[in-house]
Order: C-alpha cells, then structure tokens, then sequence
C-alpha cells in the first residue's frame, strides 16, 4: 500500500512540476487595502490599528538615534551618549533589516528621535502610539519621563501635549530593557543560548512594531468592541469615550457591507445611557432580519453575501461619530466587525452554524530579513495568499502575538486564526502575572478580529512542566483557559495545545511519529479509548486531573515536520533528501489522516523553514519546496 500510494504521488508531482523553477515563484498583484486606511509608512507598513482608525496620523518609523547599553546600566536619557549609530524602526536591532544586525547577548537599548508637533486647536490632545516594545519600556519627551509599559507584545500609549509645544520639534527619548536570560517573561521562540538552535530562533530586543502619534480632541473615541450575533443579526456595541460628556452630544453608527447599509443609529449620551464612559447597545441588523424571513434560500443568500468566512470574507465596515448638539462631528474612527461564529458541537467544529473541518499550518511568523515584524504589508498578503493557495484555511500562530496588520489582512482575505501566547519558560509568581497581564492586553487588542477562532493561553506544558505532579501548575492551566474564555466572550479555547489538558474545548494533539501506519491505527475510532488510557504522543499523557474525552473534538495541532534542507546543522523532526521525496511523504501522511474520521481538523508543521529549523513547506525565502499545485491537491484531500 505504502509503496503504491508514493508512486501514485509521485507521478501525479512529475507532471505538475513540470518546467517548474524550484528556486523561484513569482509574486501574484498585492491586494489593496480601503483607501482610509492606504496611507503607509517609508518601508510600506500600513495603519497600526486598523480596528479603530482615524484618517490623520504621523508615522514615526523610519532612522532612529540608537545606543547599546549591554549591562543596562544607564537609567536616564542624559547620561545617554549618542554617537553617529542609527535604527531603522520598526525593524529589532537583531535584524539585518535595523541597519544594525546584531545578535549577540545585550539588556538594554536606547533610542531617539526628533519629531515636530503638529498644530494643535484648543482642547485637543497629542497621543504618542507604540505597537510593541520588547520587553520593558520607559519613555521620555524633552527629558520628561512620560510612561512605561512591560510585555514585549502588546500597544501602549501616552498623552504627550503637556510636554510639547504645538508647531515646533520635541525629542522622544526610549529605552528598553530585554534581559536575554529571563525565562519568567513571555519570550516565545526568543532563544536564551547566543547562538539560535532547534526550535529557537534570533532574540527581538526593543521596538519591533509602527510607531506612531495622532491628535484627538478633548472629548474623543477611545475604543470599541464588537460582538456580532449570526443567530439574532444583531452587533452588542460597547463604545468606550474620554473625556468631559454633556447630554446634548451623540454617538451616530452607520455599518455596512458595500452599498448595504445594516444599520444607522444615533445615541444620546445621557447619564442614564453612559455608565463610566461607556456606552453600551444592542445594534439590530434590520435589513437581515427582514431577508431572513423570506422563502427558503434566503439564508444562503444571506450566508454568501453578509457572513464572514475564508470563502467569502464580508467585512462589517462600521462608521462612528460623536458629535455636538448642532450636529458637527468632534470625533470619527473607521472600524469593521464581521457576522462569524465559530464553536464546538460534539466532536465537530462549526463555523456559521455549518460543521467545518480546519485545515491549518503552523505559521512561526518570522522573515529571514527583518524577524518577528514583517518587511511590510505586501509579503503579509503575499503569505495569506501563498498558505491559501496551498490548500490551507487557517494558522495557528506559534508562540507568538501576531501585528495587528496580519490580523487585519486575515479578516479581509479570508484565513481562520488561532492566536497563542508566547510562552514563559519557568512556572513562578512573577511568570503567572506577567503572563495573565500580557495575555489580557492581547485579548483586549485581539477580539474584535472575527479571523480568530480559538484562543491558546499554553502550548505544550512550556513554562509549566510540572502539570502531572503539581496541582498548583494544574489549577493556573484551569484559570489561564476560563479567563480566556470569560474575556473573549466564550470563545473557542484550547487549554494546553498538544497535551496534559485539564481544561479544553478541544483536544489538540501533537504528534510527529513519521510511521504513517502508526498514525492510522493510533486515531483509529475503535482506538479511541486506548487513545487517551495508554498512548502517550510526544511523551506525555493527554488528559490531566479527571479531564475526560467526552467526545470533544480532536484535531492534530501539530504533526509532520518533515524536513528538507540545503544547510548542514539543519533540525527537523523526520527528513526528506529531495523534493520529490518530501512531496511523496506529505502526500502519503496527508492521505492518512484525511482518511481518519474521529479528526475535525489538523495544523500541519509547518508553512516555512525558520533560519535553521528546516520543517517548512516553503523554503524561509517563501519559495515553495515542492509544486504549489501538488501541494493544494494534498492539502485539501
């Protein structure tokens, strides 16, 4: 069987990659983002926060004063000695890409930058935005000390218009503190050794997303959040504001999708109404509720053109003004949210009320050239589309917390998302607040993107390898899974991704065993019980603490790793020498656990190579190492 089926695939490869050049694939036309939110920095990185986005920003990416400081000694800007060294922000200084590539061991950096005020009008207040700053940051403005955040991951901002004068230059002052050897701080992939080895790769150290400012006036949008209902055709609303609110002043909503206006609602804001500032409503879709009651079909109708899906993602877009008592807008932010529901039933996954089976790729997220952050927008788009022709609906994202430009770029191309917390390495008091503190702020950031469709608070037991002996490791795994699922609004979450689960809605198994007749026996479904009473994939039990099975569904969350590689000290798990023989391989095991039906889904390892970890489908250039064409085939089964 083994043999045939390989040369079944192997032929079926002979005669897709025909005249095909291994060393090349040429770039399709990018996509194009709305024209509100086009305006992009020097190096094409577009808005930060596409999620709540004004049309008048400054982005400060770009050359940068950049200092060193190994042992993290200096404390204060003016015992900084800038010399003629630069950054280009927002690329790590470990990245060729910074203009600086260094990778060696060091704990704090320095950065500055001259910057020119925009005017301001009475009242209005200047907002100075960072993406991310790994791991701890401490900013200043002309010598003023203005705010610091920790967690490498996640946005922070501050109000700057006290310390600067309108119309004329200030200086911003950053420093970041990055201790290579902490292992209580959410890091990741983020190798501790000097040299990048396994499944490890180069250090981020310092900023790694846009930087950016933006005027608001003094009473302003803050933030929103949306959750859209299939079941109701209705969005909960909940619109925070800052600042002085009278009752005279509104909140005017318009969401549509195209020329379809869904609704357009104004609010008063009234004490009654605004409760610590924050309005809450319930936003009835009217035109949905009216197609739905038409004659059957129309809810297919309604599925193509409203819902949001990987074949058809409809995007919400969503208009919000607050104005005065005369009617003139004082704020507008651009947002979008999109009609998805993504949950478990029995031991299936359904997405829109319809069972849907997850074909994902590991995705590490990482760029030979610039690392964690991508070279720009258009080779964010180019991997959707590159993951997607492949035959894949969806990532995981692997111990990493994606920019919110790939998030924005999955919602409007269509790619399911599971979004993970990178993890800390040792189990301490410090490591469990960081982590909690870190992982809310990414939920808060994240939930509005209806791409994500499970939440990983824990991969692999890392940072709690002691979750067979320890209870206390057990019940942080229980917390870690219900305070997700409490602040996503009960969504899809995975408690420990790949085993030892003590809580989960899914039981995601890793597994990397190369004997494709093993795997098939092992998921059997009349193996099933011996499944989770005696096999022991990666080493460790499944199931921890009197979680049982309770037919929930199982997917593979990671498998394969078949690795194919030009470099000498290359790591995967299994090899392939050509890439006929990795096509072969692919194929084969594909087959197998398409074959399987106690399966809902699978993530395979992985979608490229990352620097010496050789796993990839692709090569880290984003080259494909076997036919594309042959790839989907496989792929989709």
């Amino acid at each position: 069987m083994h043999q045939k089926r390989c040369v079944k695939l192997k032929c079926i490869f002979c005669f897709c990659t025909r005249g095909f050049d291994f060393k090349r694939v040429d770039r399709m036309e990018t996509y194009h983002m709305e024209p509100q939110l086009s305006k992009v920095d020097g190096a094409g990185h577009g808005y930060p926060r596409p999620q709540f986005a004004r049309s008048d920003w400054v982005c400060l990416n770009g050359s940068w004063q950049f200092v060193i400081d190994h042992e993290a000694v200096v404390r204060f800007p003016k015992h900084v000695t800038f010399g003629d060294t630069t950054i280009v922000v927002p690329f790590a200084p470990e990245t060729p890409a910074s203009g600086v590539g260094d990778t060696s061991f060091y704990k704090a950096v320095w950065y500055r930058r001259a910057v020119d005020a925009p005017d301001l009008k009475p009242g209005e207040r200047l907002i100075l935005h960072f993406g991310a700053v790994d791991w701890s940051a401490r900013v200043w403005i002309n010598d003023h000390f203005v705010v610091e955040h920790e967690g490498g991951y996640t946005p922070f901002s501050a109000d700057i218009t006290d310390h600067v004068e309108p119309g004329k230059p200030f200086v911003v002052c950053v420093r970041a503190e990055d201790n290579p050897h902490d292992l209580e701080k959410n890091r990741g992939k983020q190798d501790w050794e000097e040299v990048p080895h396994g499944i490890w790769y180069p250090r981020t150290t310092g900023i790694w997303q846009t930087v950016w400012m933006e005027v608001v006036p003094s009473t302003s949008l803050q933030s929103v959040t949306w959750r859209p209902s299939i079941d109701h055709f209705t969005v909960d609303l909940a619109l925070r504001l800052d600042g002085p609110l009278n009752e005279r002043m509104r909140v005017v909503i318009k969401l549509a999708v195209g020329d379809d206006v869904l609704a357009d609602v104004s609010y008063a804001l009234t004490t009654r109404d605004v409760r610590n500032g924050e309005l809450k409503r319930t936003i009835q879709l009217t035109e949905l509720s009216e197609l739905s009651d038409l004659p059957d079909g129309s809810i297919d109708r309604i599925r193509e053109r409203y819902f949001w899906h990987p074949n058809h993602p409809n995007l919400i877009d969503a208009i919000l003004e607050l104005r005065d008592e005369s009617g003139a807008v004082i704020d507008m932010v651009r947002s979008y949210t999109q009609l998805v529901k993504a949950e478990t039933r029995g031991d299936r996954i359904f997405v829109n009320n319809c069972s849907d089976r997850l074909r994902l790729v590991l995705d590490q997220g990482y760029w030979a050239s610039s690392g964690m952050t991508p070279p720009d927008d258009a080779a964010v788009q180019e991997d959707i589309r590159l993951i997607k022709e492949a035959g894949f609906n969806g990532v995981r994202k692997h111990n990493k917390l994606e920019d919110p430009r790939f998030l924005y770029w999955a919602d409007r191309l269509g790619l399911f998302v599971w979004e993970e917390l990178p993890s800390a390495y040792h189990f301490t008091d410090k490591s469990m607040v960081r982590s909690i503190r870190c992982w809310s702020e990414a939920i808060e950031r994240d939930r509005n993107h209806g791409c994500i469709i499970a939440w990983v608070p824990i991969n692999e037991s890392w940072g709690v390898l002691q979750l067979p002996d320890s209870s206390l490791q057990r019940e942080y795994q229980r917390s870690m899974y219900r305070l997700t699922r409490s602040l996503t609004g009960g969504a899809v979450v995975v408690g420990n991704d790949g085993w030892e689960m003590v809580e989960s809605d899914i039981v995601a198994i890793h597994d990397y065993d190369a004997d494709t007749a093993r795997i098939s026996r092992r998921y059997a479904p009349e193996n099933l019980e011996r499944l989770f009473r005696e096999e022991k994939p990666g080493g460790r039990v499944l199931l921890l603490d009197g979680m049982t099975y309770q037919g929930k569904p199982i997917l593979l969350t990671e498998f394969g790793g078949i690795k194919l590689s030009k470099e000498t000290g290359s790591w995967g798990y299994s090899e392939a020498k050509t890439p006929e023989e990795l096509a072969c391989r692919y194929g084969e095991l594909m087959a197998v656990v398409h074959a399987l039906p106690v399966l809902g889904g699978f993530c395979y390892t992985e979608f490229t190579d990352v620097y010496q970890e050789a796993n990839g489908l692709f090569w880290m250039d984003r080259t494909p190492k076997f036919s594309l064409e042959v790839m989907r085939k496989v792929t989709m089964g």
